[in-house]
Order: C-alpha cells, then sequence, then structure tokens
C-alpha cells in the first residue's frame, strides 16, 4: 500500500488523462452521429455503413471511459483508505467517488442506445444527448471548479463548456477521419466536410471563451502565468491548441473549395485531421496535469522570477566531464551508513528504499551529474537531427542514424539513476518501485524501441508500411509523456525551473512525430516539407538539453 500511495499522483495523471480522451470521444461521437450522420441519413452513398461504423467506435469510446473510470476510481479509493483511514462507506460518498459513479452509470446507458436502431429511433438519439449532457455535468464536479470558495457556479458553467468545446471538436475528429475514408465521392465530402467545419467553430468558440475565463480566475497574472506549474502547462496547451487552429485553418479553406464544388485535396484534409487526434490527445494528457497542481492564484510563494529564470538560463558551455559516483549524496550517505554498521556490527541499511515516498538528498554534485546526462543526451540528439538532414539530403550511410538512439538508450539507462544499478545499490528491479527511476526507463524503452523500428525501416528489413509508423508514434507518445513527468525534487521553485525547460522538449517531441507522420503519409509538397520539420526539431530538441541547467 506504500507503493501505491507513493505512485499515486503519476497513476492519477495518466488515467485521468485516459478518461478525458475516452469522454470527449464517447462525446463527439454522439455529436457526429446526431448532428452530422443523422441529416445525411438518406444522402450520403456510404451513410448506413458509416453509421454504424461511428456507433461502435462511439460504444468502444464509452466502455474505455468505464474502464478508465472505474480505475481511477478504485486507485483514489484505496489511497484515501490507506492514509486517512476511513472505511469504504465514507470513502465512496466523496464527491469525486459519486460524480465517477454517474458517469459510468451514463456511459453503460450510452451503449444500447447506439444501437442498430439508433438511426431510426429519434427517443434513442434524445436518450444519447441526454446522458451526454448528465455525463458531462459529473465530469465538471471532478475539476478545480468544485473546489474554488468563490464563483464556483460560473466556474463549473465555464468548465462545462470548456468540456463540451474540446468533445465536438477534438473528439468529434476520429469520426471526422473515418467518414473521409469511408466516403468515395465528392458530394459526400462536401457535406460531411462543411457541416463538420461548422461543428468545430462551435467547439473552439466555447474552448476560446471558457479558457479565458479560466486564465483569469485560475491564473490571475502575468506571473502567475511564468511563475508557476500551473501557468507552465497552460502555456503548453495553448502552444498547442494554436497548432490545432493553424491545422483546423488549413482544413476549413479545403473544405470551402469543397463546398464550392472546386477540386481540393481531399488527402491533405484526411491527413491533418489525423494530426488534429494527436496534437488534440496530447492536450487532453497537459488537461490531466493540470488537476495535480494547485492554480496558480492559490500560489502566491514559491513562484519563480523572471530574474531567477533569466539566471537559470544564461549561456554556459556545456558540462561534458562527470563528478564521481561516491561525490553523490546518496553515495555519502551509504558509506556513512556503512561504516556505522560495521562499527556496531550490524548489517547496513540502504540510504534510499525504492518506493518509500523519502526525496533522495542532493548535493552540488548531484546537480553537476544531472546536467553532464542532459548535455551529453544532446549531444547525441543533435547527431541524430544532423545525419537525419543528411539522410534526407540523399547521404546514403545516414540512413544508420537511428542506431544512435540505442547508444542514447544505454547511456540514459546506466546514467539516470545513479543510487539503482549497475552504478548504486539498489537493485535492478527493486527500483521499479521508485515512480522517477520507472519514469525514466519508460523513456529509456521507448527510444529503444523506435530507434530499432526506425533502423530496420530505413535499412529495408521491415518493409511493411505500418512499420514506418512505428517511429512518429513513439515519439509523440513520448513527446506527451514527458508533459506529464515528475521531478522528486522538494524544492518548489527549483522543480518549476526544470520543467520550464523539459515543457519546450515535450513540444519539440510531438512536433518532431506528427511531421513524420505527415512525411509517411502525405504526398507530394506537403510531405517533403514535413521530412525536413522533424529533423529540425530534433536540433531544437538538442539546443535545448544542452542549454539545461539546474543551478
Amino acid at each position: 500500500m506504500t507503493l501505491l500511495v507513493d505512485i499515486f499522483g503519476y497513476l492519477s495523471i495518466i488515467l485521468h488523462g485516459l478518461v478525458i480522451v475516452a469522454q470527449s470521444m464517447s462525446l463527439g461521437g454522439v455529436m457526429f452521429l446526431v448532428f452530422l450522420l443523422r441529416p445525411f441519413a438518406g444522402v450520403l452513398s456510404q451513410g448506413k455503413d458509416l453509421e454504424r461504423r461511428v456507433a461502435r467506435l462511439t460504444m468502444f469510446s464509452a466502455l474505455g471511459l468505464i474502464l478508465a473510470e472505474l480505475a481511477g476510481n478504485a486507485l483514489q479509493i484505496a489511497v484515501l483508505m490507506a492514509t486517512v483511514d476511513l472505511p469504504f462507506s465514507n470513502v465512496i460518498q466523496a464527491s469525486f467517488a459519486i460524480a465517477g459513479a454517474v458517469k459510468i452509470l451514463c456511459a453503460l446507458l450510452l451503449i444500447p442506445c447506439l444501437s442498430a436502431r439508433f438511426s431510426t429511433s429519434r427517443a434513442a438519439a434524445l436518450l444519447a444527448l441526454l446522458l451526454c449532457a448528465v455525463e458531462l455535468t459529473a465530469a465538471t464536479f471532478t475539476t478545480h471548479a468544485y473546489a474554488r470558495l468563490s464563483d464556483n457556479t460560473l466556474l463549473l458553467l465555464v468548465e462545462g463548456m470548456h468540456q463540451f468545446g474540446a468533445a465536438i471538436w477534438i473528439g468529434g475528429i476520429p469520426c471526422f477521419v473515418m467518414a473521409l475514408g469511408r466516403l468515395h465521392d465528392a458530394d459526400g465530402w462536401r457535406r460531411v466536410g462543411s457541416r463538420f467545419s461548422r461543428m468545430s467553430m462551435i467547439g473552439v468558440g466555447c474552448i476560446v471563451v471558457s479558457g479565458a475565463t479560466m486564465s483569469v480566475f485560475y491564473i490571475g497574472s502575468l506571473q502567475g502565468f511564468y511563475g508557476t506549474a500551473y501557468g507552465v502547462m497552460v502555456g503548453a496547451k495553448i502552444a498547442m491548441f494554436l497548432a490545432l487552429l493553424a491545422l483546423g485553418f488549413s482544413n476549413f479553406l479545403v473544405t470551402e473549395r469543397l463546398r464550392k464544388q472546386q477540386d481540393a485535396p481531399v488527402i491533405r484534409l484526411r491527413r491533418f485531421a489525423e494530426i488534429e487526434i494527436g496534437i488534440g490527445f496530447t492536450i487532453f494528457f497537459a488537461a490531466a496535469s493540470l488537476t495535480s497542481v494547485p492554480p496558480a492564484v492559490d500560489l502566491t510563494t514559491d513562484r519563480v522570477s523572471l530574474h531567477e529564470i533569466a539566471v537559470r538560463n544564461a549561456p554556459a558551455w556545456p558540462r561534458l566531464s562527470s563528478p564521481d559516483h561516491d561525490q553523490l549524496a546518496v553515495s555519502q550517505l551509504q558509506a556513512q551508513l556503512d561504516s556505522e554498521a560495521t562499527h556496531s556490527h550490524q548489517a547496513a541499511a540502504l540510504a534510499i528504499v525504492p518506493g518509500s515516498g523519502i526525496l533522495a538528498p542532493r548535493n552540488a554534485q548531484d546537480i553537476a551529474w544531472s546536467e553532464y546526462n542532459h548535455h551529453w543526451a544532446g549531444i547525441f540528439v543533435l547527431l541524430i537531427g544532423l545525419l537525419a538532414l543528411l539522410n534526407r539530403a540523399g547521404v546514403g550511410w545516414a540512413k544508420h542514424w537511428p542506431l544512435l538512439f540505442l547508444a542514447l538508450a544505454a547511456f540514459l539507462l546506466v546514467r539516470s539513476d545513479p543510487e539503482v544499478w549497475p552504478l548504486g545499490n539498489e537493485g535492478f528491479w527493486v527500483a521499479w518501485r521508485d515512480v522517477e527511476v520507472a519514469q525514466h526507463r519508460f523513456f529509456v524503452l521507448l527510444i529503444l524501441l523506435f530507434g530499432v523500428f526506425e533502423w530496420a525501416v530505413r535499412t529495408g528489413r521491415l518493409r511493411n508500411p505500418k512499420a514506418a509508423l512505428v517511429f512518429p508514434l513513439l515519439v509523440s507518445v513520448g513527446g506527451a509523456m514527458l508533459l506529464t513527468h515528475t521531478h522528486q525534487i522538494s524544492n518548489v521553485k527549483d522543480q518549476l525551473l526544470i520543467e520550464l525547460t523539459h515543457t519546450p522538449l515535450a513540444l519539440s517531441g510531438v512536433a518532431a512525430g506528427w511531421a513524420r507522420w505527415l512525411e509517411l503519409r502525405l504526398p507530394g509538397r506537403g510531405g517533403r516539407i514535413a521530412g525536413w520539420v522533424w529533423p529540425m526539431c530534433f536540433l531544437l530538441v538538442g539546443i535545448i538539453l544542452l542549454w539545461y541547467r539546474e543551478a
């Protein structure tokens, strides 16, 4: 149970992100069925088949919501019962448990509503919309708005508007992509594209209005925006939202040309919509991460000033030499414990027990160790970006650049956690109990996977076109997960200053992954441009890593 409490924060973010994704897809699917496919049921050439497929996708989304909500609530209930010694009967009366139960019930009732009779039953459509409204209302009671002591009625309405906008736009895009893939006539593309474009505008409007309102109430000032973890994460969401707007605007231009019965690149419409799904889901995980930190207006102390940001990011030569392992704080503490145990003829205690929740001590040498790791990782990534550019320019031998990922993964596995095997006293498997170690190893595994797959694709060992998609997908997932990455550092300001570096790393990773996706999936000039963009993103990641400082 101690281990569960220790990993609760990270697991709750991941599960909440999955809940938001499934909830938005189920709500967006219902909106797509009711307001787009039903009006065109007798007009679209593949209307009946498309409606069945979208209904099936929406049912699976509802099922995913049930499973994610059950897991998230079970985790919170278990942790509460373990930490505050409350009986189960009391814990299930908490607001989060009641809201979760309502959402699960709504999702359960939604599934039969999406049966084969959905298209012909007005009652089924109305019931599905009612269940979506109840589910959305319950979801707002798990947000920051419900906990506010003032203006919470207004903020609950605004939160509901925000989630509705995300559902009707981002949650509906998978259905839109499915529709574009199933339809094969210009009239169908024109009708679906035009109607979904207008639905998306409603979603965008809801997000902009609600987001601006919440920024006023939750951030409150410019310093709250750049000087708190909440503000930094909102900034990441805004950056990705602007990217979505750019992609959406491009698709809007295509749909307008279709509406005027002009020739338009429908393939670009589909590929950009695929990218919108990926970036939109990343925003959902960033939103889930926001729930783990207090709003900026509540953090009146320990804010980071512009001067502190400038000092931390002042130009300095990269640290290319590492301190000795025995100079690190944990090594020194372990040596002290070993010495005391020898004198007392007892077994030596471990300086750090994985999963205990106790933060490891740090000294100046620990900071130097971490900076060395980041700077050499930056050199690896810079080389990867440069060789990828050379390969894109036609240099044949540079196609082996993915092998550098394997070297990077080995470097990180050894160096990321010096208290763990092979350098430290903690065993390889026992160390998985430590949340930060587990996160580092997850990233190492991702690096290994996309390095191996991309090298096999580049050298022709894997010829299946789908194998090439592993690299962009895993790079994008890595960027998204970096937004949820936590650092076990007791100093709040140091934590935030590190996050100010890791956030642009995450955004660059997301951009690199989806640019590579476009290169593979979008023919013509657009794909060629994307082929030059993603190596540049890797160069940017390398530069940011070389710029990294912890003191």
